[in-house]
């Protein structure tokens, strides 16, 4: 039996690849991680099967040359895909050391790819929460005629956020905002991870707040991947307060733009946004307060002449009551005189019916009888 020493092993197998790969060959794989080292970047790349488990891995490495050569090719794309979590497809030479065994030199990387990798996984993210019913959920929310009470979700270096902040206190008509910061990253691999638990804690103190901004800065495309993330979008969704997103790009949509209440294309945007939107409810005020004087003014004229209508209207009743009262007492002093001889004349009558009166005594002859009224009963006599 033949036996090897390892070193002739890992020879031999130098060999065997140097002479069926003598040519760089496209790859796609995921970045597992990313780290730089002395202008190097050392990469551990795997592919995950439909379940989730891991079916290959293996290490690549972009020399700084290579680095710089495809920084000036490609730009800002370059550090966007170089993450962890980003699928790419790369060049790569297959190199093989027996002392440090095997290695993918990468020469070139295709962000399109990747670009359009984040959009198949951006769509199937709009497919599932248009099937939840969660895409306008956010949006219904009314939102308070005043937005005081900010919560802001950004991390507290980003300028974006620092803009935000300067926008609503250099506000010309003097309005107060209260910001609170929640922090979280806004791009990198815990990007979305930090901003679900960062929505958490403000979802849990919601009596306290009006609304929910969440801002950051520019930068490159891939770095709004976060944005598009499904349990991300899906708290966002169900959040009790209205969210408004200014995360500093003017082309590009993420899917947490479509689900929060407004989106905005920058921070300073959210922020005229609530000037603005305070700016609209006290001149409301003013309008009200300007229609309820117009109406008090009204009413008061109204009452002035009603007042003056019942005045009026009283002292003619008064003057035509006193003219009544007048006519009556001249009808009845008129009329008193007659009256008064016929009553005297109608006792006159009755007391003739009634007898006659006794004034003298000589007027009597003895034996006649008399009759003598009391107030009390009647007396009968006889003249002697």
């Amino acid at each position: 039996m033949q036996v090897h020493s390892l070193f002739d092993l890992q020879e031999f197998i130098r060999r065997v690849l140097a002479l069926n790969f003598q040519q760089a060959i496209w790859i796609t794989a995921e970045i597992a991680q990313c780290g730089r080292s002395k202008g190097h970047y050392y990469l551990e790349l795997i592919q995950k099967g439909s379940g989730e488990e891991l079916l290959a891995q293996a290490s690549a490495v972009l020399w700084a040359n290579d680095y710089r050569r495809l920084r000036a090719a490609l730009g800002p794309d370059l550090d966007a895909v170089l993450q962890a979590g980003k699928q790419v497809k790369m060049q790569v030479r297959v190199d093989f050391h027996e002392h440090y065994g095997l290695k993918l030199l990468i020469s070139d990387l295709d962000p399109a790819f990747t670009f359009g990798e984040v959009e198949r996984q951006r769509r199937q993210t709009i497919a599932t929460l248009n099937a939840q019913g969660l895409l306008e959920q956010n949006g219904s929310l009314a939102l308070p005629p005043v937005l005081q009470r900010v919560a802001v979700i950004s991390s507290e270096g980003a300028a974006g956020k620092q803009d935000f902040i300067e926008q609503l206190k250099g506000n010309k008509f003097g309005y107060y905002f209260d910001c609170q910061l929640f922090e979280s990253s806004v791009q990198g691999k815990n990007a979305a991870a930090e901003m679900l638990a960062a929505l958490a804690k403000v979802a849990a103190e919601s009596a306290f707040y009006d609304c929910v901004v969440i801002v950051r800065g520019g930068g490159a495309r891939l770095d709004l991947a976060a944005f598009d993330n499904l349990e991300l979008c899906q708290a966002l969704a169900r959040m009790p307060l209205p969210v408004l997103s200014g995360i500093g790009h003017d082309a590009d949509e993420t899917v947490l733009d479509l689900v929060a209440h407004t989106a905005l294309k920058t921070p300073t945007a959210v922020a005229e946004y609530l000037i603005q939107h305070n700016l609209f409810f006290e001149n409301r005020l003013l309008q009200l307060a300007g229609q309820l004087r117009t109406v008090a003014e009204f009413q008061l004229k109204y009452g002035a002449l009603e007042l003056n209508r019942l005045e009026m209207e009283l002292a003619l009743a008064g003057r035509q009551r006193l003219n009544r009262a007048v006519q009556q007492l001249d009808t009845w002093e008129a009329a008193l005189p007659a009256l008064a001889a016929g009553a005297i004349r109608t006792q006159r009558t009755r007391l003739d019916h009634r007898g006659k009166v006794l004034m003298n005594a000589a007027d009597v002859q003895p034996g006649e009888l008399l009759e003598t009224r009391l107030a009390e009963g009647v007396l009968r006599s006889e003249v002697k």
